[in-house]
């Protein structure tokens, strides 16, 4: 039987200077009225095909995960009845590449059927033709924008061109896809929602979006996506710490793109699909997200030249990569045909134009001089996620150095909605209040010791010190916990100051600085090797200056002035993504250690760059969930 090889979209007319037709930015998409015609009329075309087509939506979908079957021949049954059952490629050296050929085969299904479309146009037909051999996936770019446009999250209809040349409203296939059937392999809820959903309001059969929960907890997250962002791109130069989200960060305390990606997945789904890696694909945001997450791995490799895919281990494996087993820039990416007996690899594709699109940050660019591209893209980040930095580098520099002066107050992290203080650093400073610790209060200290000096408890690992309007220190939490000890996605959230008693109110509360996102079956009873692999742990990281500079009124980001207050403000949380709150003393695995890295801007260098970084064990350990102490990992 013939194999459906994947080309991606192919003809179109790349903008100047452009390897291939650009993938555009979906707040932008919206606004080109002939490709989105089209587009939608795609989607609503792969949509209503018969689900075990091998193009349709749900064949497509399906290879992400559920219903845990071969796709177009490949591999007759699972390798290991122990493993992941989806092809997908979580956790490992993979997780990049591995969708790279999957997006260019959702790509080559809708522009498959937009030429069709095109074709049955009795107006400007020759417009519509070329728009539809331009046609590419759009993105959408959660760093800059994390509220998607009205198109994606909110209207139920939308208004296209008809083939007929009129404007009319249709369905809008990116709210919501809708099952014909749900398929019998989907466990509870999911088998009872006829439709994707996104942050649902209940789990019931009758649930349905809650489009302001959604944007309320997308543009909490905004800032973190932009910090979390410039980080990955101008900090993080190794691929296993690029990579995927296992602990590692190659030094840099920065997440990986993996990490941040399970970040949007959670955020967008709570209990819906999106927040679940076997039924995730399902969502059309989910390949709106995924085209991102590409485009990042190209800015990442023009900023790298030369760093590609390395071995490493399969962790949970996939239904045709074997648990545990070694993968490299050679493994077979499964199941995506290249030609009738072979599969894609990761050393095929270094470059997009081999599958048919660019991004519009290459634009004019030549691609034959590395160099060039390296510092061209360099600025592209610089001027799309640096903002921030940029800021609080500005800030810093202006403000006076640090005065010792009244003492320190603990803020209240019972969660009374009261203010975090106002605090000016007594290095002398009188020891919290003993709290209960379950709620990840302070730890309890002897009344006995109103007066105890406080020691900067920390690994230095060099003498490097931050002096000048050139440097500040950078302050960041690394969180490490186990992948699957919740039984499910969630995020352990970050506040600075007190934590509102409603979990419901967490995320919008003032004090909530960021959160690292654990994206994770929700049925890991489904896949054996889940089980088998409790113990793994996964790694993120959240970005502390912004919300210092905002809420503490310190003069200084230098260590002695902000280990005190981290010490009595920062407080966390761990949350289910439907928002269950989850008591501190059921996650016995979770690791929060506050890290100081000194950054210097050097005229030469096109991004920060960092000194050795400082372990604060003090600032969390005694807490439940804080720093192991002496842990020199």
């Amino acid at each position: 039987m013939s194999k459906y090889i994947i080309t991606g979209a192919k003809g179109g007319n790349p903008p100047q200077g452009a390897a291939a037709p650009n993938r555009v930015e979906i707040h932008d998409f919206v606004k080109i009225q002939d490709q989105f015609s089209l587009y939608i009329q795609a989607l609503q075309k792969i949509f209503s095909e018969n689900q075990p087509d091998v193009a349709s939506f749900f064949s497509i979908a399906g290879i992400h995960g559920l219903p845990y079957q071969e796709w177009d021949g490949s591999g007759n049954k699972p390798v290991d009845t122990a493993g992941w059952e989806g092809y997908c490629t979580h956790g490992n050296v993979l997780f990049p590449t591995w969708h790279r050929p999957y997006m260019a085969l959702y790509e080559q299904a809708l522009q498959t059927a937009a030429i069709q479309i095109a074709a049955t146009y009795t107006v400007n037909q020759a417009q519509y033709k070329q728009a539809a051999l331009q046609l590419r996936q759009p993105y959408w770019d959660w760093a800059s924008n994390a509220l998607p446009p009205p198109e994606v999250i909110s209207l139920d209809k939308v208004s296209i061109v008809a083939p007929n040349g009129q404007t009319i409203q249709v369905a809008n296939p990116l709210r919501r896809y809708t099952f014909h059937p749900i398929d019998p392999s989907f466990p509870s809820p999911y088998s009872s929602w006829k439709t994707t959903l996104r942050q649902p309001d209940t789990t019931a059969p009758n649930a349905t979006d809650d489009v302001a929960v959604l944007t309320s907890t997308l543009q909490a997250a905004q800032r973190q996506l932009t910090s979390k962002t410039y980080n990955l791109l101008s900090r993080v130069h190794t691929w296993p710490a690029f990579s995927n989200h296992t602990p590692g960060d190659g030094g840099s305390t920065s997440n990986s793109l993996e990490a941040i990606h399970d970040g949007v997945h959670v955020d967008v789904g709570g209990n819906g699909q999106m927040s679940d890696p076997s039924v995730a694909g399902f969502d059309p945001i989910f390949f709106l997200h995924h085209a991102n997450v590409d485009r990042l791995v190209s800015l990442w490799s023009a900023i790298n030249p030369g760093v590609w895919v390395s071995a490493g281990e399969a962790t949970d494996g996939t239904w045709t990569i074997v648990p545990d087993s070694t993968v490299d820039k050679n493994t077979d990416l499964t199941p995506f045909w290249n030609s009738q007996t072979s599969y894609w690899e990761s050393s095929m594709v270094t470059a997009t134009a081999t599958l048919g699109y660019s991004y519009p940050e290459f634009n004019g660019l030549d691609l034959s001089n590395p160099n060039a591209v390296r510092t061209a893209i360099a600025q592209k980040v610089n001027q799309l996620y640096g903002g921030g930095l940029a800021r609080r580098r500005s800030l810093v520099a202006a403000a006076p150095k640090a005065k010792v002066a009244a003492e320190s107050t603990p803020s209240d992290s019972a969660g009374n909605g009261n203010a975090a203080p106002h605090v000016q650093v007594n290095l002398e400073r009188e020891a919290p209040a003993p709290h209960p610790s379950h709620t990840g209060g302070h730890p309890s200290t002897p009344a006995s010791q109103p007066d105890q000096h406080f020691e900067v408890d920390i690994e230095r690992r060099s003498g490097s010190h931050t002096s000048g309007e050139d440097k500040f220190w950078e302050w960041t939490a690394r969180i490490r916990i186990k992948k699957y000890e919740i039984g499910g996605s969630f995020l352990v959230e970050l506040f600075l100051g007190s934590v509102p008693e409603d979990p419901r109110h967490w995320r919008t509360s003032p004090h909530f600085v960021g959160a690292h996102h654990v994206f994770a079956n929700s049925v890991p009873e489904r896949c054996a090797n889940c089980r088998n692999n409790r113990d793994v742990e996964v790694e993120g990281f959240v970005h502390l200056n912004d919300g210092i500079i905002e809420h503490s009124g310190l003069d200084s980001l230098e260590p002695e002035v902000v280990v005190p207050y981290l010490t009595h403000n920062l407080h966390w949380r761990v949350q289910k993504a439907g928002g269950e709150p989850v008591d501190l003393a059921d996650v016995q695995s979770l690791e929060i250690l506050v890290i100081a890295t000194p950054l210097s801007f050097p005229p030469e260098s096109d991004f920060p760059v960092p000194g050795e970084s400082e372990h604060h064990h003090g600032i969390t350990h005694g807490r439940p969930g804080g720093a192991l102490s002496g842990n020199t990992a």
